[in-house]
């Protein structure tokens, strides 16, 4: 595409950017709708409506220089720049919208170019009234006039192209500003007293604020308008971002001092009825007509040049799914290098729409369509911005703040002009978008953008939960947990039961062990192996970070674990190992190293498997031992996490309190106030005090009472673990048995 976009002769600099953008700006809006606005709103409201405009525009403008420095700017304009940024698909969509807000534009400035020449028709008509009545028909339709209009413009577009008719901007930007100078500096109507200006009130019956809003709107639409010439510009880096922030600064002062000149000069009911107020306030009055004249041309002239270098844009990019198509959109003249095919098209649209001939309705469209773009050119730049990508490097920087503000109060404008177009524009853009994508998969970058600003908050937030340190011992404990496996592919018990721990209330990493050095084959090894991880956990609603470890021995990879950071920007404070029962050397294993993690201070879950694995996930038993009270809380918090999950919705909870006094029922009282006060839905009649038997073993107990549960948790002393696999032994009648070791007792409150 680079290549097509680039016109040959690229020789414009920014005075035709500048020209472009102000020529729009000062355009028919300014003479024929701004006495309107000041009548129905008040000289408050009209600064109200400039100000809330460029709040708009301004961080438009300031977005567009900016991206327009990031990159190299082609051929498109405001097209290329979304595109390129957001990718092509919703680039496209935007795109569209706005090629069609541009053609249609053209029809609104010959329109209103009609008004400008109404009075010059009623002159021709009084001065020569012997050749009056055979072309009174002619001057004095409107939509003759418009039509005659816009075919002259169509024969100047096709065969001369955009160099004339930036030539021509030179000579139309002269007349609009001497015709502004004389409206500036004539004086009020005759009749008029300065001691009757109404600086705070409004006509009779106003408009509402934004019915006004919505028609003006347009008038402040001009930083597009030198955008569109981007293909045509020596260097775009530094010719958009001077012409359009020029003309924007230029077009606030200028409109501003507009509306303090009509309140000092007419009373509001007049400003409310007469269009070309401002010719009977100018030191000569045909020179307003003039002006407008030039406005209206001037302006319909920028977008005739902007509109079919936008629809060229998206043929070259092959957005339709017609390749004919594409290429009838994308062709340009050899002689001049004009988008000859896309002007034409462009000039029947507003043919169609000059036809029509209502500059209200036009303006609410063109409002509409802009209003989108310009919310897409903002979001953009506040993505990028929020992203924090390295290939974002532009010379002209705005603020993140100043784009998310223009973006938010595009989105709010459209909804407060008219609710039905912006719903109507949304719907329509989404469509574009969801066929364009059907026939164009391979042409995405939204989700690239996404993802740096995912990773970027997700930076921030692992900074800031370390810094707060929430991972308190005694309060708001939650798992950060990590498992270690070499057998993944054999049992899934441990990957399970990390994704129960990660759905909701926690962080989980699952490591998969290769046991050897780290050479080319293990490598290559371990990337098979995390393919074959993601595609277990795809459709499992897994919520765990993956990953792999290249290690010759337990040991080694145990030590490397350990010292890893947690991706929740936190150690890890909970290990968890799995062995199945029936093998005492994996336990055995676990034994020798349990004093590394004693050192790094790690809770301890040991996962016992059995060929029942987790049974129907309908019950889950925890047994509290008085002498691991500070397994206790961990135990009944493990559970409860579980039983979160969706995996275990059906599930219960009992509790088992080994009770070695006679005053059964006063421990059992103290447990459920405390599991009331952690606020844990455990019904009290789950609840039960087992007293210990002196004639049986608490493996035994268990057993009796366990042996339908489909996960046990049982506590143990890490003192104990040292006298070997005795303390793992003898639970034949159960299904998995989680064996859990806390550092120190967590709250349940």
């Amino acid at each position: 595409m680079a290549d097509k976009l680039i016109a040959s002769k690229a020789n414009f600099g920014t005075m035709p950017v500048f020209l472009t953008a102000i020529s729009t700006i000062l355009g028919a809006i300014l003479y024929l709708r701004f006495g309107y606005a000041v009548s129905h709103t008040g000289l408050i409201g009209a600064l109200l409506i400039i100000i809330i405009g460029h709040l708009v525009t301004v961080p438009t403008a300031m977005a567009v220089a900016e991206i327009a420095t990031n990159r190299k700017v082609e051929g498109g304009g405001a097209y290329y720049i979304i595109s390129r940024s957001f990718g092509l698909n919703i680039g496209a969509a935007i795109g569209i919208a706005l090629y069609l807000s541009q053609a249609i534009s053209v029809a609104f400035y010959i329109i209103a170019f009609v008004e400008a020449f109404m009075p010059f028709s009623e002159y021709l008509l009084s001065s020569f009234p012997e050749y009056a009545e055979p072309i009174r028909f002619i001057l004095t339709d409107k939509k003759i006039i418009g039509l005659t209009m816009m075919a002259l413009l169509t024969l100047l577009m096709l065969t001369k192209g955009a160099n004339v008719g930036m030539k021509a901007l030179y000579y139309v930007v002269f007349l609009l500003f001497i015709s502004l100078g004389m409206f500036l500096f004539g004086s009020g109507l005759p009749d008029f007293d300065l001691d009757k200006v109404n600086f705070i009130g409004t006509i009779d019956n106003p408009d509402s604020f934004f019915a006004v809003f919505t028609i003006i709107f347009p008038a402040f639409t001009g930083i597009a308008a030198g955008l569109g010439l981007s293909g045509d510009l020596k260097e775009p880096k530094k010719s958009i971002p001077k012409g359009t922030l020029w003309a924007t600064g230029v077009g606030i002062v200028i409109y501003v001092l507009v509306a303090f000149k009509l309140v000092m000069s007419a009373p509001l009911e007049e400003l409310a009825a007469d269009q070309l107020i401002m010719s009977r306030i100018a030191i000569w009055g045909p020179i307003i007509p003039i002006g407008l004249a030039a406005a209206a041309i001037s302006s319909a002239l920028g977008s005739i040049m902007v509109a079919p270098r936008t629809l060229q844009a998206l043929g070259v990019d092959e957005i339709f799914p017609s390749l004919k198509l594409n290429s009838i959109f994308a062709k340009i003249s050899p002689k001049n290098n004009e988008p000859i095919n896309a002007s034409v098209i462009s000039c029947i649209i507003a043919f169609v729409f000059v036809t029509i001939g209502d500059i209200n309705m036009v303006a609410a469209v063109i409002a509409m369509f802009f209003m989108v773009t310009y919310g897409a050119i903002c979001t953009i730049s506040f993505l990028e911005h929020f992203s924090g990508d390295p290939s974002y490097r532009p010379t002209f920087l705005s603020r993140w703040y100043i784009s998310l503000g223009g973006a938010i109060l595009s989105l709010w404008l459209m909804f407060k002009m008219n609710a039905l177009y912006a719903f109507v524009s949304l719907i329509f853009m989404a469509l574009i978008y969801l066929y364009i994508s059907k026939n164009n998969e391979n042409k995405g970058g939204l989700v690239k953008l996404f993802r740096g600003v995912i990773f970027q908050l997700n930076r921030r937030l692992q900074v800031y939960v370390q810094k707060e340190d929430y991972n308190s011992p005694d309060h708001y404990w939650r798992p950060f947990a990590v498992c270690i496996s070499d057998a993944s592919f054999d049992r899934r018990d441990s990957f399970d039961l990390m994704r129960w721990i990660s759905n909701k209330y926690g962080f989980g990493t699952y490591i998969h062990h290769i046991k050897g050095y780290l050479t080319k084959e293990t490598y290559n090894e371990s990337k098979l192996v995390m393919k074959k991880l993601i595609e277990m956990a795809t459709g499992s609603d897994n919520r765990t970070y993956l990953d792999t470890i290249i290690s010759p021995s337990s040991t080694s990879a145990i030590a490397q674990v350990i010292q890893l950071a947690s991706i929740s920007g936190k150690g890890h404070n909970l290990i968890i190992f799995e062995y199945p029962r029936d093998n005492s050397e994996k336990l055995n294993d676990i034994i020798k190293n349990y004093s590394m993690l004693e050192a790094a201070e790690f809770d301890v879950c040991i996962l016992g498997t059995s060929f029942r694995s987790f049974g129907y996930r309908r019950e889950v038993h925890v047994w509290i031992d008085p002498k691991d009270i500070n397994d206790s809380a961990l135990e009944v918090l493990l559970g409860y996490i579980f039983l979160g999950h969706k995996d275990w919705k059906d599930a219960v909870m009992k509790i088992y309190a080994v009770c070695t006094s006679e005053s059964k029922a006063v421990e059992r009282d103290m447990l459920i106030e405390q599991i009331k006060g952690g606020r844990l839905p455990i019904s009290p009649g789950n609840i039960e005090l087992v007293k210990k038997d002196p004639n049986k073993s608490l493996n035994q107990t268990i057993n009796n009472h366990s042996g339908g549960a489909d996960l046990t948790i049982i506590g143990f002393d890490s003192k104990e673990i040292y006298e070997g696999t005795e303390l793992f032994d003898n639970y034949t009648e159960l299904a998995n048995v989680l064996f859990v070791n806390s550092l120190n007792f967590k709250h349940l409150e």
